[in-house]
């Protein structure tokens, strides 16, 4: 693919968590921000970066498409470990978990399709 064919390029990847009053954030849970890079023609979110204050919690949620999330800053952690700087993580469809960020988080989130909360817990 030509360099042309490309609708969106982030650069310095690394630097972003230094440039975060480059992004608009919109809330997605308590303590979790996310300013969305790209839309589908539905409005669903297929591309963010993500923003969690100290202490900040996802409740259990459900991937029902593949979900790639490149950790920039801090970490965040599941029921499977601790996910620091510089991780990449990869969710496959039908997988489930909690997801709990103790000291912050900035994560860049590519979504096949829109996760599925599994509770009504979501504030």
């Amino acid at each position: 693919m030509d360099k042309t064919d490309f609708n969106l390029i982030l650069t310095d990847l690394a630097t972003i968590p230094h440039r975060l009053d480059e992004f608009a954030w919109e809330p997605l849970v308590p303590g979790v921000e996310r300013s969305p890079l790209h839309q589908d023609a539905a409005g669903h979110t297929k591309l963010a970066l993500l923003r969690y204050a100290s202490g900040a919690t996802v409740p259990e949620h459900l991937h029902a498409g593949m979900e790639y999330i490149q950790i920039l800053a801090g970490s965040q952690q599941d029921e499977r470990g601790v996910y620091r700087a510089g991780t990449l993580l990869v969710s496959f469809p039908g997988s489930s978990h909690r997801i709990a960020s103790p000291d912050g988080c900035v994560a860049l989130a590519i979504w096949e399709s829109p996760v599925c909360f599994v509770s009504s817990d979501r504030t």
